[in-house]
C-alpha cells in the first residue's frame, strides 16, 4: 500500500473478531462485493478494517450497520449487503428499521423505494404498489400485513388475486374452494410462508389467513384485515371497484400490479390504470411506484426488465 493510498484510507475497530468475520461472509464475499460496488479497497486484519478510496466513508457506514445487525442476531446476505448500498446512494440514509412479523422474524425493507413504500403502508389505508416484477411490492405487502397481525392491529390477513385463466369460472377447475384458487395464489403463499415460517400454515387452518378469490368478494365487508390483491394489472374496472368497496372498519388494502404485463384481452382497459387515474389524488390512497432501479431479485432481472423496456420504447 503506497503513502498516498494509506493517506487516503481510514481504519475501522470492531470489539468481536467473529462477529466481524460474519459481516465479512464465507471468503469474504460481502466485503468483495462492497469494494466492486463502491469502488474501494478494503482489508481485514483481526478486528481491524482498513477502507480506501473515494467512497470510504459510506463503505465504512455500510459496514457499521452490518456489524450491528449482526451483533442483534441478524444474518446477512449479498443481498442485504446489496441493500445497504442502495440506501447510501447519493447521500441517502441508511435503511430504517427492520419490521417484525413473527417473535422470531423481521423484514427489512431492501431499497429507497420499498422503504417510501413501507410508510405508505404505515400512514395510508388504501395504498398501491405499480411496478415491474422483482421490485418486492407482494413480498413487502405481505411482510406489513404479517406485522399488523403480530401488533394485533388486523384480526385477519385476505389474499386475492384475479384467476384470469379460470375466467372467473372456478366451480369448473376440480377440488374444493381452495385447490381451486391455490394456483393462482401460490406467489402470493410464497411470501407468507416465507415472513412467518411454520405459523403460517397454522393460522391458514385457523382462517385467520384467509384466501378470497376476487370473484367471491363481491357483497362482503372487510373489516379489521389486510387485504392484499395481487396482480391488479388483470383485474377489469368492475372487478376493481368491487374490490376497493370491501373496505371495512379498521381495515387496510394493498393492491399491487405491473401495468405493463396485463393478460386482459386486446383493447380492454385493466381495473389498475383506471384506479389511479381516478383515486391518486383521494385523500387516504397512496400510490408506490418502482422502476427497473428497484429491482431486489438476482442482478439479471433488472437487466432483463431494462431490455424489455428498451425494446418497448423502440
Amino acid at each position: 500500500m503506497t503513502a498516498k493510498t494509506k493517506k487516503a484510507s481510514l481504519t475501522l475497530e470492531f470489539p468481536d473478531n467473529a462477529l466481524l468475520a460474519a459481516v465479512s461472509g464465507p471468503h469474504s464475499k460481502h466485503l468483495v462485493r462492497l469494494e466492486q460496488k463502491l469502488d474501494v479497497t478494503i482489508d481485514m486484519r483481526g478486528n481491524l478494517v482498513s477502507v480506501g478510496g473515494a467512497a470510504r466513508e459510506r463503505a465504512a457506514s455500510i459496514l457499521r450497520t452490518l456489524y450491528a445487525r449482526v451483533e442483534a442476531g441478524e444474518s446477512i446476505t449479498p443481498a442485504e449487503v446489496d441493500a445497504e448500498i442502495r440506501f447510501t446512494d447519493q447521500g441517502r440514509a441508511l435503511a430504517p428499521g427492520a419490521i417484525k412479523t413473527s417473535s422470531t422474524r423481521a423484514v427489512r425493507p431492501r431499497s429507497p423505494a420499498q422503504a417510501a413504500y413501507l410508510d405508505l403502508m404505515r400512514n395510508r389505508p388504501l395504498v398501491f404498489g405499480v411496478g415491474p416484477a422483482g421490485t418486492g411490492k407482494t413480498y413487502l405487502a405481505a411482510a406489513f400485513a404479517a406485522h399488523m397481525l403480530h401488533e394485533r392491529r388486523v384480526e385477519r390477513i385476505i389474499l386475492s388475486r384475479p384467476a384470469l385463466e379460470a375466467g372467473e369460472r372456478l366451480g369448473f377447475l376440480p377440488g374444493d374452494l381452495k385447490e381451486k384458487i391455490d394456483p393462482y395464489l401460490r406467489p402470493l403463499y410464497d411470501a407468507l410462508f416465507d415472513v412467518l415460517g411454520e405459523q403460517a400454515a397454522r393460522l391458514m387452518e385457523l382462517g385467520v389467513i384467509e384466501v378470497a378469490p376476487l370473484a367471491f368478494m363481491r357483497g362482503r365487508t372487510l373489516s379489521r384485515a389486510f387485504v392484499i390483491l395481487d396482480e391488479a394489472q388483470n383485474t377489469t374496472g368492475a372487478q376493481m371497484k368491487m374490490a376497493l368497496t370491501r373496505l371495512g372498519e379498521e381495515s387496510h388494502m394493498v393492491v399491487t400490479g405491473d401495468p405493463s404485463q396485463s393478460d386482459l384481452p386486446d383493447g380492454e382497459a385493466n381495473g389498475l390504470n383506471q384506479a389511479l387515474a381516478i383515486l391518486e389524488d383521494v385523500e387516504g390512497v397512496g400510490v408506490a411506484r418502482f422502476a427497473e432501479r428497484d429491482v431486489v431479485r438476482h442482478p439479471l432481472v433488472a437487466r432483463i426488465v431494462a431490455a424489455y423496456n428498451r425494446r418497448a420504447g423502440s
